[in-house]
């Protein structure tokens, strides 16, 4: 019979949102990879990540294997590619051994996720491999939770932008209509900030990080003042409402 690899989203950090089909999952794989950011030199930096400390709630330290990914890597392809490769390797010799592999990632598996990018270097390695997903709670959720935004109404579009893209694709995202969410702009506070003023939008925007961790903090957008912020902030720009009930129904 074939392996299995399952990609479990364990949500953004909060171990209480982790759902019970993910907990399940990681709990009936035989091991659980969690990706580690490299070190200088390409070895695993001993950093806990939030898919490890989350895992961990739920299965022993014993079953939990740690494998080094390019999650820093952005500027130079060819390290980003070997580290991809070593990876994917490593992955594949444990589907070798074992019936069931559960690779951990925070958020949703399938948005934004290492794991898209590990299933299609199994898929080269391990023909036939069969490969399956378990949806997690996505950080734009937990912060709409916590912070009383709300994502859509009526007929409202939801748009998600990674700001990595650039910060014209933002601009453009916030110049339409519906909600906007923007992910990966910790190193580009200074841009969103600019681009949720030139549209209008910085009075209703909330922005967050670490949700749900000790280090959590959720603050209107129009504070922002350019300072860098972590990486893994989210962005929440509602879309513009007249307020009133089902005004867009």
């Amino acid at each position: 019979m074939s392996s299995k690899l399952i990609g479990v989203g364990v949500g953004p950090g909060d171990p209480e949102l982790v759902t019970v089909k993910g907990v399940n999952a990681l709990r009936a794989a035989d091991v659980v990879v969690v990706p580690v950011m490299a070190a200088a030199d390409g070895t695993d930096g001993g950093e806990r990540g939030r898919a490890e400390a989350t895992v961990l709630h739920y299965v022993s330290e014993q079953k939990v294997l740690r494998v080094v990914f390019a999650l820093n890597e952005r500027s130079d392809r060819e390290r980003r590619e070997a580290a991809w490769d070593a990876a994917g390797a490593r992955v594949a010799g444990l589907l070798a051994r074992h019936d069931t592999v559960a690779f951990a990632t925070i958020g949703d598996p399938n948005v934004y996720s290492t794991f898209t990018y590990l299933a299609h270097t199994i898929g080269e390695l391990v023909p036939g491999t069969v490969v399956e997903t378990v949806p997690g709670i996505t950080a734009m959720q937990d912060l709409a939770a916590r912070s009383g935004a709300v994502l859509t109404e009526g007929t409202e579009p939801l748009t998600l932008v990674p700001v990595t893209a650039g910060s014209a694709v933002l601009k453009d995202a916030l110049n339409g209509p519906g909600t906007v969410v923007a992910y990966k702009f910790g190193r580009q506070a200074a841009e969103v900030a600019e681009a949720l003023r030139d549209s209008g939008r910085i009075e209703d925007a909330v922005w967050g990080s670490a949700l749900g961790l000790d280090a959590e903090s959720i603050r209107p957008a129009a504070d922002l003042e350019g300072e860098p912020l972590p990486y893994l902030s989210t962005l929440i720009a509602p879309a513009r409402r007249d307020g009133t009930r089902g005004g867009k129904l």
